[in-house]
């Protein structure tokens, strides 16, 4: 199973950080610690790093946009939400989510300054993060529940839908009363249905305790649950599961290097994929969901090998001696050995995980590298277990980012103890 470095970054910069690591399930892998974040970067091989920004500095909110996705959605939405904004939109960054039921899309927005400057502190420790998340995401929606994060001196709130904000220096209270909860009428002559679910450490708890009281009578219930080990962990739950929004779109995007790295590959794994139509590499590979008939396919491959080597003007007879021939120019005997069998372990995996896509895939020393999309992590953590259920090779999930209502994710495969 996957695992992830989760690090809170602190309000002021050259403050402390804190950190957890958690499976993608939230779990617990390690207790909570505190300190530089040079400290947390030694934590953080082998695992995928989601970074936690303060929400005071970044306004969450949804829009109405008809642009889908991609590059066009990101350039349309500071106009979407310029008329909502005091500052100059070119001095921010704005990061898309997932829409809702009704068809809102959740956006994310913060001066670019301030992502200037997180990233710089995470460089500077050696720390590449492949999710950088508004802390305040981290507080699970529960529909039908209100939801309060006392953290220092931050109040965290939604609604269970589709309001969300962070105050500072204020009561439970004061926040509720902000979002339209309490009201003027007397307690006792009105109803309310309201649940309120806290989360807060121990010394929240006493601080505020006047406020708990006065609100168990406004409110149909209020449900506080502390939180012995800090905020961290309760964070750490929901984002670990693929949920917030990830800053790191647009210029922020994780640049992956996986083309320098596999582009001695690139022919054999083009080719290999046309194989792959074929059923030639491993039954039931279905990658484009395409059911074709083998003359098509191999018509197909073709036109693949022309792209690639445009100068080889031969007929494609043999598309498998076509490939192996290829395949050793590029890796050798003991490349081909791993590569191919590799591939087909997967195909099995993605064969048995329904909802899976592959968007890319390349291939170097011995390692095999996919990126791809599933409907949630659970099919991600399937992948992982089919592939490296053969006892030939393991699979590690290097990152997992929602886009829209799907999970992207990148993974690696190699053999067992190499």
């Amino acid at each position: 199973m996957a695992e992830y470095l989760v690090i809170r970054l602190p309000e002021n910069r050259g403050d402390a950080a804190s950190w957890i690591a958690v499976d993608s399930n939230g779990t617990r892998v390690s207790a909570p610690e505190i300190g530089p974040l040079e400290l947390a970067a030694r934590h953080a091989a082998e695992r995928g790093v989601i970074a936690l920004v303060p929400a005071t500095g970044v306004l969450t909110t949804t829009v109405d946009i008809p642009v889908k996705r991609g590059p066009r959605l990101l350039a349309a939405l500071p106009f979407a939400l310029e008329e909502q904004l005091a500052e100059d939109v070119d001095e921010l960054h704005f990061a898309a989510g997932a829409r809702d039921e009704r068809g809102r899309l959740a956006v994310a927005v913060v001066a670019q300054q301030l992502m200037d400057g997180w990233l710089e502190d995470l460089e500077a420790a050696g720390i590449s993060p492949s999710r950088l998340v508004p802390e305040n995401q981290g507080l699970a929606r529960i529909p039908g529940t209100l939801s309060l994060l006392v953290a220092e001196n931050r109040v965290m709130f939604n609604d269970g839908a589709d309001e969300e904000f962070v105050l500072q220096d204020v009561k439970p209270s004061d926040a509720l009363a902000l979002a339209g909860v309490l009201d003027e009428e007397p307690a006792a002559e009105k109803e309310t249905s309201a649940h309120l679910l806290v989360y807060c450490e121990p010394s929240n708890e006493q601080r505020f305790e006047h406020d708990w009281n006065a609100l168990r009578h406004e409110l149909a219930s209020v449900d506080i649950n502390l939180l012995p080990d800090g905020v961290l962990p309760r964070l750490a739950v929901t984002v670990a599961t693929g949920r917030g929004i990830n800053l790191l779109q647009g210029r922020y995007a994780v640049k992956s290097d996986t083309g320098a790295l596999f582009r001695p590959w690139r022919v054999a794994a083009a080719l290999v994929l046309g194989l792959a139509f074929l059923g030639l590499v491993g039954k039931g590979v279905d990658y484009y969901r395409l059911a074709q008939e083998e003359t098509a396919l191999k018509a197909q491959f073709t036109e693949i090998y022309r792209e690639i080597r445009p100068q080889d003007n031969r007929e494609v007879v043999d598309p498998e001696a076509t490939v192996d021939s290829i395949r050793r120019s590029f890796g050798g005997p003991v490349a081909a050995q791993v590569f191919l069998p590799s591939l087909q372990q997967l195909g099995i995996a993605i064969q048995q995980s329904s909802g899976a896509q592959i968007e890319a895939i390349s291939y170097r020393a011995g390692v095999i590298d996919v990126r791809l999309t599933a409907p949630d992590v659970a099919t991600l953590d399937n992948i992982q277990k089919v592939v490296s259920s053969s006892g030939r090779f393991t699979a590690a999930i290097q990152s997992t980012d929602q886009v829209g209502d799907k999970v992207s994710s990148r993974i690696q495969i190699r053999e067992a103890g190499a």
